[in-house]
């Protein structure tokens, strides 16, 4: 299995990271693992795109200083402040049809586990009005974890967000923006790994977030370029 730290300079070139390393994996059969502090921004997902509010959202968005992005999946608006640790785990698939809940269960179940040693107790699930609501959530003192999984021919990609400070500000921004996509957003539902008494530092997080992902795989380490 690959471990791959660090971003790219700019949030294109990031995403293409990830992108690459899909294709990788689908190709070569080999899984990875990738923890890291995307750029500041606002990543709105199809739904959003298609909400009649768009355009508001995304002039709130860049209101309140997050650019915002368009991302190729799913889901409801996120706010990575330069702190908030994105994560993702890809491994090969053989038949695309199968596996999707043990993937979310296994990747749930190790993200709690990460958690577990930088101080949170994290409980699957959220309040109601968190930030992209969906059913594979982790809480403490409010909503900290998001995951979504994508699966294409040869690779699956389970992914997912936590938020490790900055809860306040993430509140700030995705409050105009979930109004102008008429979507239900409690800004209190946000929570951080820092707001739940746990270790605030991102690098600290995303390397605890990488181990539990790896599990007791053997695996490189690499840096983005």
């Amino acid at each position: 299995m690959r471990i791959v730290r660090g971003r790219a300079g700019e949030v294109e070139e990031d995403r293409a990271v990830t992108a690459a390393l899909r294709a990788d994996t689908a190709e070569t059969g080999e899984g990875a693992v990738r923890a890291w502090t995307p750029h500041r921004q606002v990543a709105f997902g199809r739904r959003d795109a298609r909400a009649d509010g768009y355009e508001r959202a995304r002039e709130a968005a860049r209101d309140h200083g997050f650019p915002p992005y368009e991302r190729d999946v799913g889901g409801r608006a996120v706010a990575y402040t330069g702190n908030t640790v994105a994560f993702l785990r890809l491994e090969p698939v053989a038949d695309m049809r199968r596996g999707m809940d043990e993937r979310y269960d296994a990747a749930v179940a190790d993200v709690a586990r990460g958690l577990e040693t930088v101080g949170v107790r994290a409980e699957r699930g959220e309040p109601p009005g968190s930030f992209c609501p969906g059913q594979h959530s982790l809480s403490a003192a409010g909503k900290i974890v998001g995951l979504a999984q994508r699966v294409s021919k040869g690779v699956a990609q389970t992914a997912g967000i936590c938020v490790v400070r900055d809860h306040a500000g993430i509140a700030e921004v995705l409050d105009p923006v979930y109004a102008a996509l008429d979507v239900p957003f409690d800004p209190d539902s946000v929570g951080s790994v820092a707001r739940a008494g746990g270790d605030g530092d991102p690098e600290r997080v995303a390397r605890a977030i990488e181990a539990a992902l790896v599990g007791d795989r053997e695996a490189t380490v690499e840096r983005v370029r």
